[in-house]
């Protein structure tokens, strides 16, 4: 079975981080998300995967090297300058899927711990055009919402509703097997929503199943949520990982890449994660934050809820609150406070405290 993994989105609700980076790319406890995706496929004995990119996406994929852990990658280029949705892009792969078996499709954006194997053989048993996973959430109304029959068939498909109409709590988890016939319910060279053009088509027909899984679930495409499976995973990984870091205090749970290097006095956690190479000054506090590659932070200063991007700089008696995001190589000066909410884009510097939310442009 081949898989497509959609990777061509831009990322808006991530930026200022996305601005340099698909949300592929974001590191996940320092590790790229795309690579949580191919240890999952090398795990279900899944050997090719097709990449969907815009030109962007492309280049920022080829820059990065990450393991392909087993997997042949080839890539299905977006011509147009604007995103083709999540059917457009499986229209556009067409001759590289093929048309001799079922294939995966995967959202890039998503954290999913879904067992291929058994939904490619349910969606075989039913026979189905497509075979969506399945997931329970508390909240349904950020996604396309499900309604089953006892043979787990799709009798609905109700694409974000309110959380007074949603039929039930079981939403689109961004994992599909789809068979070739899928190709023919996809217009060709537009924008395709398969969530509102193609699955009601195949509810009508009976075509639509759905496999419902219990395991690790989480759309990383906003901040909270980036943060969230940060800090899950932390939890998950607490009894491989025990750092020591002399003369400073690491309460847990953290991650640390190669190459950090921690100051005297500094209290890092609980929930921090130091991406490769990062240097941390005397009496610094990190805790709840995600800390990009490369970034120096000064002595004193205060990071509490905030993700930072690579290479920045942040000066001496620093404060960074919650909610807080920093484009790579931003550069603070001493004595800056930044106030819950606030983003600054990559390569700006601030010298001057920032109080109220707002974007630094």
């Amino acid at each position: 079975m081949k898989a497509l993994i959609l990777a061509g989105g831009f990322g808006t609700r991530l930026r200022p981080l996305s601005c340099t980076r698909p949300k592929i790319l974001f590191p996940i406890v320092n590790k790229p998300l795309l690579q949580w995706t191919l240890e999952r496929l090398a795990g279900n004995k899944i050997k090719e995967a097709i990449l969907a990119v815009n030109y962007q996406s492309e280049v920022f994929l080829k820059r990065y090297r990450i393991s392909k852990c087993g997997v042949n990658i080839t890539y299905s280029r977006d011509p147009l300058k604007k995103p083709l949705g999540t059917g457009g892009p499986i229209k556009r792969a067409e001759k590289l899927i093929g048309y001799d078996a079922p294939f995966l499709v995967l959202n890039g954006d998503i954290f999913a711990d879904v067992n291929y194997t058994e939904l490619l053989n349910m969606h075989e048993e039913k026979n189905a055009a497509a075979t969506i996973a399945l997931h329970r959430v508390e909240d349904p109304s950020r996604y396309g919402v499900a309604e089953l029959t006892k043979q787990n068939r799709i009798k609905r498909f109700v694409e974000k509703p309110s959380r007074e109409a949603a039929p039930t709590n079981l939403i689109n988890a961004g994992v599909y097997v789809l068979s070739p016939k899928i190709f023919g319910y996809i217009p060709k060279g537009r924008t395709v929503s398969l969530e509102r053009e193609v699955f009601p088509k195949l509810v009508e027909e009976g075509k639509l199943y759905g496999y419902v899984f219990d395991g690790l679930w989480m759309d990383v495409g906003k901040l909270e949520d980036y943060l969230k499976i940060n800090k899950i995973l932390l939890d998950l990984l607490a009894n491989q990982s025990k750092y020591k870091i002399e003369e400073a205090k690491v309460k847990k749970t953290v991650a640390f890449d190669r190459g950090v290097s921690i100051g005297k006095e500094s209290v890092i956690g609980p929930y921090a994660v130091l991406g490769r190479n990062v240097t941390v000054g005397k009496n610094v506090h990190i805790k709840n934050s995600v800390i990009f590659p490369g970034t120096v932070i000064s002595d004193f200063a205060s990071i509490n809820g905030a993700v930072i991007g690579e290479n920045v700089v942040i000066g001496k008696r620093v404060k960074i609150d919650e909610e807080c995001v920093l484009g790579d190589h931003v550069k603070i000066k001493d004595n800056v406070s930044l106030a819950q909410g606030v983003s600054i884009c990559p390569a700006k510097k601030v010298s001057e405290s920032v109080l109220t939310p707002k974007c630094i442009i």
